[in-house]
């Protein structure tokens, strides 16, 4: 446990695991080889999965946390017209072997809009906080508070 109490005790991380470990037989890694499943749960206690699509244009390659993302903007049902998404709480991303794998800088940054830094992120010595991992990180607060007034 990493200290976040009742949260983390509530979050099934085999559970995490072995889902974002089939969604790597999900992924599309016809380049690198490496195939990368996510499996992330959310404050309304839903699971989203996504895996990593490469392109022969590597610049445009989606990691598996973005297809993430995506599904949990895309699958959630809410009436209000502003978009609001459900916020993930835990987040387990893995390697075609299973062992947790750290999300990159881009992803980490693209986690942080969805979860903020008390998002926790499957390690292999535990579950940590996204701030353990972005620190300083810039969200949507930072947007409205440094906007150009002018």
């Amino acid at each position: 446990m990493t200290g976040h109490g009742a949260v983390d005790a509530h979050i099934d991380w085999a559970a995490l695991r072995s889902a974002a470990k089939r969604m790597t037989e999900r992924s599309y890694a016809p380049y690198s080889g490496v195939r990368v499943g996510t499996a992330g749960l959310t404050d309304d206690g839903r699971m989203v999965l996504g895996a990593n699509v490469e392109n022969a244009s590597y610049g445009v390659t989606l990691c598996a946390e973005c297809s993430l993302v995506s599904h949990l903007v895309c699958t959630h049902s809410d009436d209000d017209s502003l978009g609001k998404s459900p916020r993930l709480v835990a987040v387990c991303t893995v390697a075609g072997d299973g062992d947790p794998i750290a999300p990159c800088g881009r992803c980490r940054q693209v986690l942080f809009e969805f979860g903020g830094g008390d998002l926790l992120i499957d390690a292999v010595d535990g579950p940590l906080p996204l701030s353990a991992l972005l620190p300083w990180a810039f969200g949507p607060d930072d947007v409205a508070a440094r906007r150009d007034r002018a």
